[in-house]
């Protein structure tokens, strides 16, 4: 482990301790800790008091600026996302996504003619499934294959600098 890591380990295991006593010595932060449903509740109530509990192991942070960056650029307000058409043909379509605590509205599904594959590169984020039981969490570098037709919705995206993804759609020859 490169020192940097390491120092960047120690100082997220130093803030989730500073969180985990202030909960265990406040009792109506103890109840909002346990209404959480999901690592996005968690990282956000923590940033309430302070704490940035967000980033995983590894990530580094985020670049500035750099046109051909994917990483790069400025998070969207919280609730949107900024979609950016990369490469175009008749057949398939790849774009960048980013979103920043972002959610599909309440009662709508995405239901696409094309098929989809996702690769998370910065973030993570939930989604829901028309056929599923249970939502499925995605983080930095999980991949996906949505079949076209099958009706999906975004749960939840990070907070700033939000979560990034790559998009290739495509119809089946």
């Amino acid at each position: 482990m490169a020192e940097a890591q390491l120092q960047q380990f120690l100082e997220k295991v130093r803030q989730l301790n500073a969180f985990v006593a202030l909960a265990q010595a406040d009792p109506d932060l103890q109840r909002e800790l346990r209404d959480c449903a999901s690592h996005h509740d968690v990282v956000a109530l923590a940033r309430r008091f302070g704490f940035e509990i967000g980033r995983r192991w590894g990530e580094t942070e985020i670049p500035s600026a750099g046109a051909n960056n994917l990483l790069a650029g400025p998070c969207p307000a919280e609730g949107e996302e900024h979609t950016t058409v990369l490469l175009e043909t008749p057949t398939l379509r790849l774009e960048r996504i980013h979103s920043c605590r972002a959610s599909s509205p309440a009662s709508f599904w995405y239901n696409q003619p094309e098929e989809e594959w996702v690769l998370l590169l910065q973030g993570s984020a939930r989604l829901r499934f028309a056929d599923a039981a249970m939502d499925l969490e995605l983080n930095r570098g999980d991949v996906l294959s949505i079949p076209a037709g099958r009706r999906h919705r975004l749960e939840a995206t990070d907070g700033p600098p939000g979560t990034i993804w790559l998009a290739l759609f495509h119809r089946s020859p």
